[in-house]
């Protein structure tokens, strides 16, 4: 099979290859999946297959009953994978350091180039980097790079992992003399209107016996130079530990995440420059209070966060940033202003969104320690690897204003044990060893001291405590002088679209521990009632959840699990359900009712909503719900007829009617002062007629990456949802964009992602359109028996 070869220096100016060069590594790579390591490393192999990355390649197969991970990892294989790159330097490499920079690769990933062997890293989850200098070939010789994944023994995740290159992978050149990128830190150690204290420290490598200038540049994000400098650098020292004083700063806010950007360059005695970096940083200021919270730039803020996997839905854990993108968006309309990555690192590239778009981090280091969760999960690396881990995770991730703490674990078993003790004070000293500026948590479910040996090593910042919310009101007798935040909430259970007709009766399912392998049959459709009255037995309803942390000062914030479904982990279900029931918006990124009540709570623009859907047997006695905000009361209408108003009592954070269903329109309208704020209705659908198409854009850049994301809704004659439409679709595109995957939200369905034939559910499907690497016009067509077809066009620029 023909190799791809890519002569890096394509990609790069000869005349400035002098400083240092950040390579894109993803394109042109090759995949064999179970390959022969033998046949490998001598070219007999002739299965393999021409890919980019980010990859995954477990999200390219069908569900399956029988899949090791169980369904509580997705229902989809792991396996052995084994990726190659052949390329070749530029001329003016030689004599220059390369390093190679993985992101993320799950897991047990093994690295070669040139059949030496660089090394190995068990965690699925963290990034690393090996240097490749002394093996590489100069111009015009090929270099080959081998990397062996190898996510065979499973389970060894409680949700879905994904397995391969799955993360950005970067190759850097520079020269002898350089900064050491991972070892910038960026502090402001002093903020006020007037003036900001930017503290940058940096190690540099060079020839002692040579003199240097360091000149430092910053700038803000219209490219505007707020600061430029040079010092000498000392030749006995290599550390660069400045103090820059930037008047008049623009703070980074959830509202206005305002971002500068620093340039260091080393500079010789010719005025030549060898190296230089760019990050760019936020200044802002927070602190916690015992009493009343959280207080971002010494103003008090309610965190509203929701905890997030890493998968992407139907793209698997392949990192995508449009996708990324999106799911932020909808989580920041939504009024949500934090991020738990649970319980691992995200993609860099995430956090960098992150910083764009004004989320709040809490970055999680591990799922579990020493004291295993699945037969072959990370706690057998645990002691060997846990140090460098956490290291790594920190040195990366420490200049991203976002972050607002670390958590060293979740749940972990060592809370009950007393060799917790002693690890939480290791664990929390190597955080604060490599930034000592930010607080360490984690996310804890004992809420006795007596009974919490992690927070009886009294070492972590802030107390972050799971569920229990009943116990809230009593954590500072408890735990006095501390400071809390729920890091993990909710867990209610919730399919879009799908209702129980009474939506006051609550729910746990299951109902308790000894019944958590069973589950319980629940509904024979795989589904749970979307209205806030199912939850797991460790949960809560969001409604209770969220009043819990409203009202109790002392809680920072809520973290609701979770933000969107995931793959993996469907309680209450057995196979054929793969994916969760927990989200606030399903995994196709179609949002649940209970989405506009955080609305209605996270937000002050006007919000309205009320459900379920208009098509009933005659009859049939509903519970309607209304969430509503910014007015006093709400009246209801059944066809025209008033069925009273009613307002939120209390702690109530929706209203709600009992109605016998009649065809025709159920109506709210929401009032202030006596003026109408809003009106929203739903009308009763007549039979399936045709599909309408929608997208969030209608352009794609020419870049192999960019994502467009079409909505399939089934409506009738009249162009009203049909909420039960669950009609065969059938997906085609022409030109040059491609069809990467489809999905409709429903957490039991066992067709592949890849699959061009979907049922909708509720009405509703999605298809993802990745754009080509050239530019030209694609028309989307989405067909299905007795409808009229939907059809959608897109350009793809350059």
């Amino acid at each position: 099979m023909k190799l791809f070869i890519t002569i890096l220096s394509f990609f790069l100016g000869l005349n400035c290859f002098a400083q240092r060069q950040h390579l894109n590594f993803n394109l042109n790579w090759q995949f064999s999946l179970n390959a022969d390591s033998a046949a490998v490393f001598n070219n007999t192999n002739g299965s393999w297959c021409n890919l980019n990355l980010p990859h995954d390649w477990s999200i390219e197969n069908d569900f399956s009953k029988d899949a090791p991970a169980t369904n509580q990892g997705g229902a989809l294989p792991g396996g052995i994978g084994w990726y190659k790159k052949t390329f070749i330097l530029p001329k003016n490499a030689k004599g220059k350091l390369v390093e190679i920079l993985f992101d993320g690769v799950y897991k047990n990933s093994e690295v070669w180039i040139n059949k030496h062997f660089l090394g190995k890293r068990p965690n699925g989850y963290v990034n690393f980097d090996y240097d490749l200098s002394a093996y590489v070939l100069p111009y015009p010789q090929q270099n080959t790079l081998i990397v062996k994944v190898d996510n065979s023994l499973q389970p060894n995740s409680r949700w879905y992992s994904g397995s391969g290159i799955y993360r950005d992978v970067s190759l850097a050149i520079y020269g002898f003399n350089h900064f050491e990128k991972s070892k910038l830190f960026l502090t402001t150690p002093e903020i006020s209107n007037k003036v900001a204290m930017l503290r940058v420290k940096a190690m540099t490598h060079y020839n002692s016996y040579l003199i240097f200038k360091l000149k430092t540049t910053i700038s803000d994000p219209d490219g505007k130079i707020v600061y430029t400098g040079k010092q000498n650098i000392s030749t006995s020292n290599h550390i660069v530990d400045q103090l820059i004083r930037i008047p008049a700063p623009k703070l980074w806010s959830i509202n206005n995440p305002y971002l500068y950007k620093i340039k260091l360059e080393l500079i010789d005695k010719k005025n030549i420059v060898l190296d230089a970096i760019e990050n760019t940083f936020g200044i802002r200021s927070f602190y916690f209070d015992a009493q009343n919270g959280f207080f971002l730039n010494h103003k008090p803020l309610k965190i509203h966060g929701v905890c997030m996997h890493h998968d992407l839905g139907a793209l698997g854990a392949a990192f995508n940033k449009t996708a990324a993108e999106r799911q932020l968006l909808i989580l920041k309309e939504m009024g949500c202003n934090a991020i738990r990555f649970s319980h691992n690192p995200p993609a860099a590239a995430m956090l960098d969104l992150c910083d764009a778009m004004g989320f709040l981090v809490i970055d999680e280091a591990f799922d579990m320690w020493n004291k295993k969760k699945n037969k072959y999960d990370y706690a057998k690396d645990f002691t060997n690897w846990h140090y460098s881990d956490l290291e790594a995770m920190v040195y990366r991730d420490r200049n991203h204003p976002s972050v607002l703490m670390w958590s060293i674990g979740n749940e972990i078993r060592e809370q009950f044990d007393s060799a917790g003790i002693a690890l939480t004070k290791e664990l929390v000293a190597i955080v604060k060893n490599v930034d000592p500026t930010r607080p360490v948590t984690a996310a804890l479910t004992e809420t006795n001291f007596s009974k919490n040996f992690i927070a009886q090593a009294n070492v972590l910042d802030i107390l972050g405590f799971n569920y229990k919310d009943y116990d809230y009101e009593k954590l500072p007798k408890e735990f006095p002088g501390q400071k809390f935040l729920a890091t993990e909430t909710a867990s209610a259970l919730a399919t879009r679209g799908a209702y129980l007709p009474m939506g006051d009766s609550t729910h746990i399912w299951p109902p308790d521990y000894k019944v958590e392998k069973n589950f319980l049959s629940g509904n024979q459709d795989y589904t749970c009632s979307a209205y806030d009255n199912s939850f797991a037995y460790w949960g809560n309803t969001h409604e209770r959840s969220w009043t819990a942390v409203k009202k109790n000062k002392q809680m920072a914030g809520i973290f609701v699990w979770s933000g969107f479904d995931y793959l993996g982990e469907p309680v209450p279900y057995p196979y054929p359900a793969r994916s969760s029931y927990f989200g606030i918006v399903d995994l196709a990124g179609f949002p649940k009712d209970v989405y506009y009540m955080y609305q209605s709570e996270w937000t002050t623009k006007p919000v309205l909503h009320i459900f379920p859907h208009w098509n009933w047997q005659p009859g049939t006695m509903l519970d309607i719900w209304v969430y509503y905000n910014q007015a006093d009361e709400v009246e209801l209408y059944l066809n025209d007829k008033s069925l009273g108003t009613k307002t939120k009592l209390g702690e109530e954070l929706h209203v709600q009617w009992k109605v016998a269903f009649v065809a025709g329109t159920i109506k709210v309208v929401s009032r202030k002062n006596g003026k109408i704020v809003l009106v929203k209705e739903i009308k009763t659908a007549g039979k399936p007629n045709r599909i309408i198409l929608s997208a969030d854009k209608n352009r794609l850049k020419a870049d192999g990456k960019e994502l467009l994301f079409v909505t399939a809704t089934i409506v009738d004659e009249n162009g009203v949802l049909v909420p039960e439409a669950g009609n065969k679709l059938s997906f085609s595109l022409k030109g040059s964009a491609s069809l990467v995957a489809t999905d409709n939200g429903f957490q039991a369905d066992t067709i592949s992602f890849k699959s061009t034939e979907r049922n909708a559910w509720k009405g509703k499907a999605l298809v993802i359109i990745q754009s080509g690497q050239k530019k030209g016009n694609s028309t989307l067509t989405v067909q299905s028996p007795g409808l009229v077809s939907g059809t959608f066009a897109l350009k793809t620029t350059e």
